[in-house]
């Protein structure tokens, strides 16, 4: 597997988050939350597809490459 960009770590956290403010919405303000989310996802896909065909790498590896790396670096084993 290549190296993960820091970039497409940072798309992967940024549709994370997205995704966990969908918590509690409800209605519109659930909707236009899940637009955001569906965004940050669609350009994860898209990073994600464009690096494995630069790469000439499996996009399902890459994204799982990408996923992987983004749980690691939220794993702090300082904090409990």
């Amino acid at each position: 597997m290549t190296d993960i960009p820091d970039e497409l770590i940072r798309l992967e956290r940024s549709a994370e988050e997205e995704r966990a403010r969908l918590a509690g919405l409800t209605g519109d303000a659930y909707e236009e939350q899940r637009s955001r989310f569906c965004a940050a996802s669609e350009a994860v896909r898209a990073a994600v597809t464009a690096h494995a065909e630069a790469a000439g790498a499996d996009p399902h590896e890459v994204e799982q490459a990408v996923r992987r790396a983004v749980r690691q670096t939220q794993e702090d084993p300082a904090v409990e």
